[in-house]
């Protein structure tokens, strides 16, 4: 199926068991100049008889419900409601804890045009807003920034500040793209489409180099059109209910396991049984132009800079002159802030070059702290990663 230029956009939404998520369509209708022009596909992972969505009898509407028990992560559910889209000119990807600017519809479209590429994707971590009474929506748009490599050496990303970004009157290359915000034209659903053995970590590194290799310009906007709600702390997540106490038939970290498997296989060239590379450009060509070594799990300092690709051209052999360091840290118990060890969301690492800019950054998550010695009175932290290149 293609789309004929229809002006339709089809907003995909994967929610699971998220009381956002009527607010976030309500928000989305609200702000739309064009609103008759939407269509949503929605795979509602919720509890069946509880929490039925008002929209069943809307034509511009195709819902799939489903229990949450039988849910095999976002991925699978964003697979699922690409199944959905019946040609529609355009596509938007969005979570379902969002808040949309003022004719978003219009401003993507006109920005998507603005990039002069014939295969755009606009794409990055959505600004954050807390929802309630007074929604406070922060200022300025983020680009995706590289953090680091996995120890399963999959990259993650950041969100980092644009650079005068009042400034810019077009839209700024990127090297990745995000799953919670990403608008193209309808037929990547036929041309890239979802893969549903992904499960979390990695999903976003893999669909990058999936969407580059199949001719896909990536693109950052250059104005604030999403808003995504990243705290969410009393929010029910796939991965704290499909454990065996719950008995559904996968738990998630065997599809947390599987997904890695694949999207390391994908990213270092290796075959992959189905949605893998696309054949117009190469995973070479996207190396060169984000300037990673997906392979050696190394990068070059104008990337971890964020500075806008393509990276300038580079000796061949960059990666020679990149060695790993390793730092340990020791703390004193005693001298740590009050709630640090109890119930912390995570850890931050973080190390900035003398002009400020963050050149490395580790999250430790609550479920490796939880994991640390209590008997002990200190608390040694490991942190080790690939130094930079100096261009």
């Amino acid at each position: 199926m293609s789309s004929d230029g229809n002006n339709l956009i089809f907003v995909s939404i994967a929610a699971y068991r998220d009381p956002q998520l009527v607010p976030t369509i309500e928000d989305c209708i609200a702000k739309a100049r064009h609103p008759e022009r939407l269509r949503f596909g929605i795979c509602w992972q919720h509890s069946p008889g509880e929490d039925n969505l008002p929209y069943h009898q809307d034509e511009c509407f195709r819902i799939l419900a489903i229990d949450w028990r039988d849910s095999k992560g976002a991925c699978w559910a964003r697979s699922e409601v690409m199944k959905l889209w019946r040609g529609e000119e355009w596509f938007l990807q969005v979570d379902s804890h969002c808040r949309f600017a003022p004719d978003w519809d219009v401003k993507l479209i006109e920005e998507t045009k603005q990039t002069g590429s014939h295969k755009p994707i606009l794409s990055t971590y959505a600004s954050p807003f807390t929802p309630g009474g007074e929604e406070i929506l922060a200022e300025g748009p983020l680009q995706m920034a590289f953090q680091g490599f996995t120890d399963d050496g999959i990259p993650h990303m950041k969100p980092a500040d644009i650079p005068n970004w009042r400034s810019l009157k077009r839209p700024r290359r990127a090297r990745f793209l995000s799953a919670g915000f990403l608008f193209t034209q309808g037929r990547f659903v036929d041309e890239v489409g979802y893969d549903p053995e992904l499960y979390f970590l990695g999903e976003e590194a893999a669909m990058t180099v999936r969407a580059f290799t199949n001719g896909y310009d990536l693109f950052h906007p250059y104005e604030t059109i999403v808003w995504h709600d990243y705290g969410r702390p009393t929010a029910a997540k796939h991965w704290g209910d499909h454990t065996e106490v719950n008995s559904v038939s996968r738990q998630w970290h065997e599809l947390d396991s599987h997904s890695k498997n694949k999207v390391r296989r994908l990213i270092t060239g290796q075959p992959v049984d189905s949605y893998g590379l696309g054949s117009e450009r190469s995973l070479e060509e996207y190396e060169a132009y984000a300037g990673i070594s997906l392979k050696l799990r190394k990068v070059q300092e104008y990337t971890v800079r964020c500075e806008e690709p393509p990276n300038p051209e580079v000796a061949p052999d960059w990666t020679g002159e990149i060695f790993t360091w390793m730092v340990r840290i020791t703390l004193d118990k005693a001298k740590l802030p009050t709630g640090a060890l109890e119930d912390p969301s995570f850890w931050y690492v973080g190390v900035r070059d003398e002009g400020g800019t963050e050149i490395y950054r580790q999250d430790i998550p609550q479920l490796q702290l939880a994991e640390l010695p209590t008997a002990e009175p200190t608390v040694v932290l490991i942190c080790s990663a690939a130094a930079f290149q100096k261009l």
